[in-house]
């Protein structure tokens, strides 16, 4: 099975947050993990607010190593069109609903969905994905 990791359960592998334990062994447990194109913006961004110095180097060093084991979804057009669908059907922000787009693209329900934004993981669960994390 795929595990589709969102930005706020990637982010906890590098900052010590709440579930920080849980989202690393959640994906230690999958060898198929993927994302979007925009988890990079995320992540990076949050790792540039939350962390200084060396532990902010250190910390997108590791970021940028274990993005070589994702599958990374880009944001075409068909990624964007079917965000705008789920947004409209769901409520979900913008950049939850190109998660979920670009989980349902990798293929749901076969893909498991990683995230610990309770918003989001409610609008993947009207999706039909199976939500770990939140």
């Amino acid at each position: 099975m795929s595990l589709y990791v969102d930005s706020s359960a990637l982010l906890k592998r590098y900052v010590d947050e709440p579930d920080s334990e849980e989202a690393v062994s959640l994906l230690e447990s999958d060898s198929s993990l993927v994302t979007a194109r925009h988890t990079i913006i995320e992540v990076r961004r949050n790792l540039h607010r939350l962390l200084v110095g060396r532990e902010a180097t250190a910390a997108r060093a590791d970021f940028e190593l274990d993005l070589q084991a994702f599958a990374i979804v880009e944001l075409d057009e068909v990624t964007c069109e079917g965000a705008a669908g789920i947004a409209e059907a769901t409520g979900a922000r913008s950049l939850d609903a190109l998660h979920l787009s670009a989980a349902r693209r990798v293929g749901a329900p076969a893909v498991a969905f990683l995230t610990f934004d309770r918003r989001q993981a409610h609008a993947a669960r009207q999706l039909g994905f199976t939500v770990l994390g939140a």
